[in-house]
């Protein structure tokens, strides 16, 4: 190639080096007028009563869910466990313990007892199923669910009036969802909850979430322990009753001698077992009967409160955005639940996965 070839290389190189470089076009905002966005805000008040709508049936799937493990985890762990021989031993050595303590307070064993229960009651029943399901899983899961559906019809919305997208979003961010404020942080409009992946991350749902948990005072089922009381003062008191005779055999064993003194030292525990055998079945159906009263009642509670149950995060917000958008009526829960009698189920609700 020849130097004059070259240099006019070079000089289009340049000229290409220096030529303006053109700023992204600003996308034109398309004329709407006040009726058509009057349709669209009508349009987000129907998308957020159909979201609900499902939002329960997931909700309702959920805690049915969660109840039936309850009951299993209760049938197949709790309760052979209480009822075991060595751990009815336990508790009367516990139970003994705790009347030498008493200091005089009136029903301090059973109530120490009651406290002891609700302790391995969560252990045995309540954190195992909690690893797969719990309330505060499900809140949090169904509050997702709404803006989860909400975002989907945004785009819908958007295309059926020919609106733009970032259009129909600079709307969406005057629509307040989450109102705690102040400060500020504590509020969030509609386009920040269908648009923040994950939700968890916004602050407006992290203290939505938190004083759903602070008005409903202990978290899951913590009131069991209402339950806990009568199991823990009939048990109690047998085995209260059970003590003076057990002191009386073990001084007779110990007069008699070693050897016959085994012999009836081993006797009086065959006596114990078979009372504690007979009194079983009355124990376990007292155990039934006031657990699954006491649960049912909490789990009513979670599933129809609408300030501190499941779909206490997806009403907030349903009730903010349809409220300033002219919808009406503050959304209800309406799963329509019913407490049932505590027994273990035939077969299990499946949970329904958002």
């Amino acid at each position: 190639m020849s130097s004059r070839s070259l240099i006019v290389v070079a000089i289009l190189a340049l000229a290409g080096c220096v030529s303006p470089v053109h700023a992204p076009q600003t996308p034109v905002a398309v004329p709407v007028s006040a009726a058509t966005w009057q349709l669209v805000d009508k349009e987000l008040v129907s998308a957020s009563q159909q979201a609900t709508e499902q939002v329960k049936v997931f909700a309702r799937g959920s805690m049915e869910h969660w109840r039936t493990r309850v009951y299993e985890q209760t049938e197949e762990k709790f309760i052979p466990w209480f009822s075991s021989y060595w751990t009815q031993e336990w508790l009367s050595m516990k139970v003994s313990w705790y009347t030498l303590n008493a200091g005089g307070e009136q029903d301090a064993s059973s109530k120490r007892l009651a406290e002891y229960l609700l302790e391995q009651y969560q252990q045995r029943v309540l954190a195992p199923v909690a690893v797969e399901i719990d309330p505060d899983a499900i809140l949090a899961q169904s509050t997702g669910y709404y803006a989860q559906l909400m975002a989907q019809q945004i785009p819908v919305i958007a295309q059926r009036h020919g609106i733009p997208i970032a259009q129909l979003n600079g709307h969406l961010q005057k629509i307040p969802a989450i109102a705690l404020g102040p400060p500020p942080a504590r509020d969030a409009s509609l386009y920040q909850i269908v648009s923040t992946e994950p939700l968890n991350t916004l602050p407006a749902y992290a203290a939505l979430i938190d004083k759903i948990h602070t008005d409903g005072g202990a978290k899951g089922i913590a009131s069991t322990d209402a339950g806990m009381a009568p199991v823990a003062k009939r048990a109690s008191q047998r085995m209260e009753a059970e003590m003076a005779p057990r002191g009386a055999a073990s001084a007779v064993a110990a007069a008699a001698g070693k050897l016959v003194g085994g012999l009836i030292s081993v006797g009086v525990a065959g006596i114990r077992a078979i009372i504690q055998a007979s009194d079983r079945p009355d124990s376990e159906a007292l155990i039934r009967s006031s657990l699954g009263n006491t649960f049912d009642k909490a789990w009513l509670k979670l599933v129809q409160n609408p300030k501190t149950g499941v779909m206490a995060g997806t009403l907030h917000m349903a009730a903010q955005i349809e409220g300033n958008l002219g919808g009406g009526e503050e959304p209800s829960v309406g799963l329509g639940a019913n407490p049932v009698e505590w027994r273990p189920p035939e077969s299990t609700t499946q949970q329904i996965d958002p």
